[in-house]
């Protein structure tokens, strides 16, 4: 490799923007369709860019999938929200991104991408409801908390089936070493 180490970290750039760009676009698709026209539950959101967040934590390691996080909720609060959907969205992001690095050790032996996937989404809820009642100054908001757990585990199940297939593809194609 003619660039040696710098080209290395290039291309992890580069690759962490695309992700990025995948986790906004994800985000954006999912603000036109929102979950709770199906499901009638306020707040609920089916969590696409999860799938992004697990792939780069399982395929490009905790950091990437931490700067792949925060910047999406960043980005998609400037583009699409405002301040306090940013506090909203990084409260969960960051909460669910630890309990599946935490999962993540146990995978294959204790856990699934099924098991990872509804803990992120329910830690994600959990995350948001620790920061409504931050916001708020009020507790209240934890009677709301078993209804977007049992709305977690639903969405966490359709993340999990699709990035299960991501992964057999990727695994399947080698197409992560070819990039790496």
């Amino acid at each position: 490799m003619p660039f040696g180490i710098y080209g290395e970290i290039m291309k992890k750039i580069a690759l962490n923007g695309l992700l990025i760009s995948l986790a906004l676009v994800l985000s954006f698709i999912e603000s036109l369709f929102p979950a709770s026209l199906l499901i009638l539950i306020p707040g609920v959101r089916l969590g696409l860019a999860n799938i992004v967040t697990m792939f780069t934590l399982f395929y490009l390691g905790f950091m990437s999938a931490m700067t792949v996080s925060v910047l999406r909720c960043v980005l998609a609060a400037l583009l699409f929200g405002g301040f306090s959907s940013m506090l909203f969205s990084l409260s969960g992001a960051l909460l669910a991104l630890m309990v599946m690095q935490a999962l993540k050790f146990g995978y294959n032996r204790h856990f699934s991408i099924l098991g990872i996937s509804v803990a992120g989404a329910a830690s994600h809820n959990t995350g948001q409801i620790l920061m409504a009642s931050l916001m708020m100054r009020n507790t209240a908001v934890f009677a709301y908390l078993p209804v977007l757990l049992l709305a977690g585990i639903a969405m966490g199940f359709i993340t999990a089936f699709a990035t299960q297939n991501i992964f057999y593809l990727v695994d399947k194609t080698h197409v992560v070493k070819h990039l790496g």
